[in-house]
């Protein structure tokens, strides 16, 4: 039978600098990309080892970083509910309903928003809030074997003719670009709305991020429940064990990821597989940011300089959606259309001066607010109709 906790929730000071990480690093990926526009100028040896090293460092790992912080607040949300006797799942799915509302309006700029699917994979985790953690152990596990790849491992060993498991996600891909080079405003809006929509479920389904993102916000409630991310009791010895397994697990899947699917010729199974396999090293990878970050601001002498990313990180929802305005109009064709000029160590530049005003910002506004300006509006939205 479920039952609240009986310690108070308290504001976790790291899981605010791992949003401001988090954020920081997937602007640095989507300047890279100019904001899901595949188009580049001539490119230099430095551009190709830019691209390869922030991908490196962040593609995957930051979004996984936002998935485990995602299930986490919902449970802080659920739990802190549950301590006054009420049952805040029905709050909960109001709320999901206005993260695909700022989903829609994120798309309208950026069609590689993020946004609407957690809203959905945020619906979808909701049965699951009050489960014993043996159950959820159990779901996290069975999700992260990757069970649509596993199925069509199976099927391409069966059927060597089998293809790669494909919806059509390039087909809106190719379906947005010409707006993006040359259209209006509303052209791009149109555009996101009726393509990056359904490209983004479609990829995320081809790609195993779906299903990661619900075993990633499972993740996100163990961490609440065991109170991981608090520097109390031996938590430090957890993080540094934690810490040791996922940078071991790294080594493993890394290597085995880069070079095991292209000596497979079937290329139902060598595509499923290479899906896992990156799924696996960068979720590995991301719980060592995340148990690495904790471990540095709460035992080190200098960790406290890490707090500089926590207003930041408060912020989050406010700078996911103002880099895709801002974005949007320094690449595509409606703006600026710096896609035609920018290689990708010019856009890295471009992304750590815009990631430093957002940081200045942040500090600013939140010497006099207690949330972000879209976290602000999010809250009362959520809590409309009640004494909160």
């Amino acid at each position: 039978m479920y039952k609240p906790s009986t310690l108070p929730n308290s504001r976790i000071d790291a899981a605010d600098v791992l949003r401001g990480f988090a954020i920081a690093g997937i602007i640095l990926i989507h300047f890279l990309e100019h904001m899901n526009f595949y188009s580049f100028p001539e490119l230099t040896k430095l551009d190709e080892n830019v691209w390869d090293t922030i991908f490196f460092l962040f593609a995957g790992k930051m979004y996984a970083i936002f998935a485990m912080l995602f299930g986490l607040s919902f449970f802080i949300q659920h739990d802190n509910q549950a301590q006054k006797g009420k049952d805040f799942r029905p709050r909960f799915v109001w709320r999901m309903v206005l993260l695909m509302l700022f989903g829609l309006l994120d798309l309208m700029f950026y069609n590689g928003d993020i946004l609407f699917i957690y809203a959905v994979c945020g619906l979808l985790i909701i049965p699951f809030i009050r489960c014993s953690n043996k159950v959820l152990n159990w779901i996290i596990l069975i999700l992260m074997i990757q069970p649509i790849e596993v199925i069509y491992i199976v099927l391409g060993l069966i059927n060597p003719e089998t293809r790669p498991l494909n919806l059509g996600s390039g087909m809106h891909f190719m379906n947005m670009m010409p707006a993006q080079a040359n259209g209006t405003i509303w052209d791009v809006a149109l555009v996101g709305i009726k393509d990056g929509l359904p490209c983004n479920f479609l990829w995320a389904i081809e790609n195993g991020r779906f299903t990661q993102n619900i075993y990633l916000f499972l993740v996100g409630i163990m961490i609440g429940r065991s109170r991981l991310l608090y520097n109390e009791g031996d938590n430090y010895k957890k993080w540094q064990k934690i810490m040791l397994i996922t940078f071991i697990a790294f080594a493993v899947f890394a290597p085995l990821a880069k070079f095991v699917p292209g000596t497979i010729e079937n290329r139902c199974v060598s595509n499923s597989l290479g899906v896992m396999l990156n799924m696996w090293r960068n979720v590995a990878m991301a719980l060592f940011y995340v148990m690495g970050i904790t471990w540095l601001l709460h035992r080190t002498k200098n960790g406290k300089r890490l707090m500089v990313l926590a207003p930041y990180g408060k912020m989050s929802l406010t700078h996911y959606i103002g880099q895709s305005v801002i974005g949007a109009f320094i690449f595509y064709g409606w703006g600026l259309a710096l896609f035609k000029t920018s290689g990708h160590t010019e856009s890295l530049c471009m992304a750590i001066v815009f990631v430093a005003l957002q940081i200045i910002f942040s500090h600013w506004w939140m010497k006099n607010h207690k949330r972000g300006p879209l976290e602000g509006l999010w809250n009362k939205a959520t809590w409309i109709g009640t004494n909160k």
